[in-house]
């Protein structure tokens, strides 16, 4: 559920980000940073039972990596929400006889429209009302330089009714502002109580998918100009490949796709019982994550090499780029099946699904650490406050995000707010946990927790490689820096510069909160102090009693009554009465028993004094 719903965002950006020369560096960003991050995301909740700031008592200094990934998943929860909610939208608008993006005889539709249902009899409006014939309008719309389909006209110019400029709102669009608030309702509903709830919902969200995919794709790859879509998919353009913005995006992509270093990861494996092995769990997820990433790539491909056959136009220009694209080509696929609108239904409920699944997860993750850090009796009895306070606050941050300019500021949020800044939180949890806390001492911790250590090459990824290709690809990103744009508008200066301020906003938590914790470190001198705040905290390790063994044990004490998800504070603190009511007992009974060993007859019971004094007795 983490992860599963970003992968159609990740699909959809093989098509964005060329993808003959894609897919070699997204296969390789999987082996070496991927597979490996998951792995350590893991493995870390897990040992700790904690969320994204809990965690961090492994070097309290690095505190402020779980405060930017908090701001990440602030930003993808608000951008991520608005896409559901248009899914929302087409999934409203399917309940009809016949598709509203089926013909191009709408208002909304202009010359350049060619469908490719029926477009022999609908061309479009002023084709029809043409007094020329039939075979000349044909001839006509064949010989256009540029065509577009209903659907992408219906998204552009009914759906978003959209503006010329960023700067330009416009006005808020009414059925978008509502599904938005009918999406973040269905997300607080589904998390009042918590992953309890939700995680009943996955069994159903995650499998379904997979069914309509395979009728799209059943469907897609026999299409006329299918196989063209295909090869573009697959063939390699190595002249892309030396692109570092392609591995860049690559890196990206990953991230988005198994969800890593948005806290998401952390805050789920908490909840997980202390010996699940998360070690298989990381390669299960991974490989079917991608691979589904992937295979949804072949159904949008077929589609659109379907689309570019009829609108003959090469494959490239065939459609939106970023989340348009799942609103534009998805759609004109779906009035070729019969039954259109039930497809159409059964589609986009699974994206809402997909989506759902994710926005579950970056809101429990928000409310957990929330929960985690301020810690109240109050805070904690009332989770349910905490969840509906921040639903509201996203949805209010949602609304400019439904007006006219509202799709280029999704996709300004999504190309800077949630962009880089997961690459370079990622980095430096590595060389927190790696570095600072000691791989000695996590490899210790991982190999006390699963009954195994971890293997060679995620120890090697850990230590060397994965934070050695991210840094490069992170540098030479920097250097062919490319100004973002939307079809052929180019975002002005201000626009990025706002772009630039989401994403340090998340990164610049991470200075912030180390030179803070070093100034309230204890220390005469800056090394001193900065010892101090690297030092992990005596409350760090397995949050149960029961799993602080080994070099945890003397460190066992009430301050671990922070575990959070297996049993609730007041258990944890009746244990440990009891705990100490039973050594209580033991030591009064070690005491009669080392007094009664000089003289049986002062001794009511010398049962008790055999079991605690064998070896006397036979003495």
């Amino acid at each position: 559920m983490t992860c599963q719903g970003f992968v159609f965002k990740c699909a959809l950006c093989l098509f964005a980000l060329v993808p003959g020369a894609f897919m070699l560096p997204y296969f390789i960003m999987l082996v070496f940073c991927g597979i490996p991050l998951f792995f350590l995301e893991l493995s870390f909740g897990q040992f700790a039972s904690q969320g994204c700031l809990g965690v961090w008592k492994i070097s309290p200094m690095f505190k402020g990596v779980g405060y930017g990934m908090m701001v990440v998943s602030t930003y993808i929860g608000i951008y991520y929400n608005v896409v559901i909610c248009i899914a929302f939208y087409y999934f409203f608008m399917s309940m009809t006889n016949l598709l509203p993006w089926t013909y191009c005889n709408n208002p909304w539709n202009t010359p350049d429209c060619s469908g490719v249902v029926g477009s022999g009899y609908q061309i479009n409006s002023s084709l029809a009302n043409a007094t020329t014939s039939l075979v000349a309008g044909v001839s006509e719309v064949v010989n256009r330089t540029k065509r577009t389909s209903p659907s992408e006209e219906y998204w552009k110019h009914y759906v978003l009714n959209i503006s010329d400029d960023i700067g330009n709102f416009g006005e808020v669009r009414l059925p978008i502002l509502g599904c938005l608030a009918v999406s973040w309702c269905v997300v607080f509903l589904c998390l009042i109580r918590g992953v309890k709830s939700s995680g009943k919902v996955v069994y159903f969200t995650a499998t379904f998918p997979y069914v309509v995919l395979t009728i799209l794709f059943i469907r897609g790859i026999t299409l006329d100009g299918a196989i063209n879509g295909i090869k573009y998919y697959l063939t390699p353009q190595w002249q892309k490949v030396l692109d570092a913005k392609v591995w860049g995006d690559a890196a990206s992509q990953i991230f988005y796709s198994l969800g890593c270093a948005w806290g998401g990861l952390i805050t789920m494996a908490s909840y997980n019982k202390f010996h699940n092995n998360c070690f298989r769990d990381s390669i299960i997820i991974s490989i079917t994550n991608c691979a589904t990433s992937v295979y949804a790539g072949f159904v949008i491909f077929s589609i659109l090499g379907f689309m570019a056959h009829n609108l003959n136009v090469p494959v490239s220009e065939v459609a939106d780029h970023g989340p348009g694209l799942a609103f534009v080509a998805y759609p004109e696929a779906l009035t070729l099946l019969p039954i259109s609108p039930l497809w159409s239904l059964l589609f986009f409920f699974m994206l809402i699904l997909l989506g759902l699944g994710t926005q579950f997860c970056l809101l429990e993750t928000l409310v957990t650490a929330i929960v985690d850090e301020i810690g109240t009796d109050w805070i904690i009895r009332n989770k349910t406050v905490v969840t509906l306070s921040v639903a509201v606050v996203g949805f209010l941050l949602g609304v400019p995000l439904t007006t006219q300019a509202g799709i280029y500021w999704l996709l300004l949020m999504d190309n800077y707010a949630a962009s880089f800044s997961l690459v370079v939180i990622s980095c430096i949890m590595c060389i927190c946990i790696m570095y600072i806390y000691g791989h000695r001492n996590y490899f210790r911790d991982v190999e006390m927790m699963l009954g195994f250590p971890p293997p060679l090459f995620f120890k090697v990824c850990w230590r060397f490689i994965s934070p050695l290709i991210i840094s490069f690809i992170l540098i030479f990103t920097v250097i062919q820096y490319k100004r973002i744009t939307y079809n052929d508008y180019v975002y002005p200066g201000w626009s990025l510069a706002i772009g630039f301020a989401m994403a340090l906003s998340s990164v610049v938590c991470i200075p912030v909160y180390a030179l803070y914790k070093i100034s309230r470190s204890p220390g005469a001198t800056f090394r001193e102090r900065l010892k101090a705040a690297c030092r992990a905290h005596p409350k760090w390790g397995p949050a149960l009693l029961e799993h602080r063994t080994g070099h945890y044990a003397p460190m066992a004490s009430e301050d671990t009554v922070e575990a959070r998800p297996f049993k609730e504070k007041e258990e944890l603190k009746e244990e440990q009465k009891e705990e100490e009511e039973e050594k209580k007992e033991e030591i009064s009974l070690t005491i009669q028993g080392s007094n009664g060993s000089t003289n049986t007859h002062n001794n009511p019971n010398p049962t008790v004094e055999a079991a605690l004094f064998p070896c006397s007795q036979s003495d």
